[in-house]
């Protein structure tokens, strides 16, 4: 993934416990739950797979997982936890596979870490491309965290316990729906440092990159409970399905 954030050993070694400490870990089972109603118990695809928090529980409902991911360390990561998953290492913006899925899906807004449209586009075709007749896309994104800008830049504290302080700093490039952030880690006398760069989107122009591709808007979520999508939404989960139309030429 050109441009995009890849976890280094010293970051992957520490990635488990920086998940479990937002919560993440603890929401692996309701994101696998809602999978697993939409991959009807076949073969899934999960872009950007890491270190398995949602592909174990996902297969462990008895789906076929299989992943891709940039970065040597969570493969190996995964690979410690599980051999029932088959992964290996690849860009999510351009891959391809003789395995055709039920589901493809990217959670964790990985997806906005492809840090252009054009990546962004190719990783939805390629998705497309490898879906069964009747399969879905499912992505997981946030709403743009545009709010508290000054200057194009803002600080925030995003986690703080009796050990752990997370302080996220972030620079805006509205040209290029960039968010060039990093989080700095307090635990104890350490530091540890977590740059990343995204690209944002809209839910409106996420559908419009799906309709170039040939894909449909299903459903659309709140959260992995299916809450509603409303205006107080922090994010959402975005299902596609193929159309029987032709998609339309993307610029």
């Amino acid at each position: 993934m050109a441009g995009s954030f890849s976890y280094d050993e010293s970051v992957a070694s520490t990635y488990e416990q920086y998940t479990t400490l937002l919560g993440k870990v603890e929401e692996a089972d309701e994101t696998a739950a809602f999978l697993e109603r939409l991959s009807r118990g076949g073969v899934a695809l999960e872009l950007g797979i890491g270190n398995g928090r949602v592909a174990v529980p996902l297969s462990e409902r008895g789906v076929r997982v299989e992943g891709i991911d940039n970065s040597d360390s969570m493969l190996k990561l995964l690979a410690k936890r599980t051999d029932l998953i088959k992964a290996w290492k690849g860009d999510i913006a351009h891959f391809s596979s003789e395995q055709r899925y039920d589901l493809v899906y990217c959670v964790y807004s990985t997806f906005t870490l492809l840090s252009t449209r054009e990546e962004q586009i190719a990783c939805l075709r390629a998705a497309a491309e490898v879906l069964k007749d009747n399969g879905v896309v499912a992505i997981e994104v946030r709403v743009p965290p545009l709010d508290g800008l000054v200057g194009g830049q803002k600080t925030t504290t995003t986690f703080v316990d009796h050990e752990n302080t997370f302080v996220n700093a972030v620079i805006h490039d509205p040209v290029k729906q960039n968010l060039v952030s990093t989080i700095l880690w307090f635990s104890g006398t350490s530091v540890r440092r977590l740059p990343q760069r995204v690209r944002y989107v809209y839910h409106q122009e996420l559908d419009t990159m799906a309709e170039c591709v040939g894909l449909e808007l299903a459903e659309r979520w709140g959260d992995w409970a299916r809450g509603a999508f409303t205006n107080e939404s922090k994010g959402h989960v975005s299902v596609y399905r193929q159309t029987r139309q032709s998609s339309v030429t993307c610029l």
